[in-house]
């Protein structure tokens, strides 16, 4: 069975270096960690991943358009932002996750269970 692949989108290196290793720790395959919007957008267009864990702000910007386009293909999405509330975010984007920083891993390894649950894994 392949294992889901995880799109993590995070500026601060050694918060998505983090986020990665938690990740791959727990026995997904890592896409990430990706800087900016514009290297995330690239990485989902080359190959749609299983769930994504998206910091809100990036280094060219916010990510909301690339979690449109994710959401558009049915991509479970984990935001994770020590800028916005979860309840802003659970007001933007209802249907999704969202995790305040600092997080403990066993939590981001929880949600992204929760986020797989929702979809099928081809």
């Amino acid at each position: 069975m392949k294992q889901p692949v995880i799109l993590i989108a995070e500026d601060e290196p050694i918060v998505g270096f983090d986020l990665c290793n938690t990740v791959a720790e727990a026995g997904y395959t890592v896409e990430g960690p990706h800087r900016d919007v514009s290297s995330a957008m690239l990485a989902f267009q080359k190959h749609r991943p299983d769930a994504a864990i998206l910091d809100v702000q990036l280094d060219d910007g916010t990510v909301f358009p690339l979690a449109e386009k994710l959401m558009a293909e049915n991509v479970p999405i984990i935001f994770h932002s020590g800028q916005m509330t979860e309840d802003e975010m659970a007001a933007r984007f209802p249907t999704m996750q969202a995790l305040a920083k600092p997080c403990p891993p066993a939590r981001v390894i929880e949600s992204v269970q929760e986020a797989l649950a929702t979809t099928e894994i081809a």
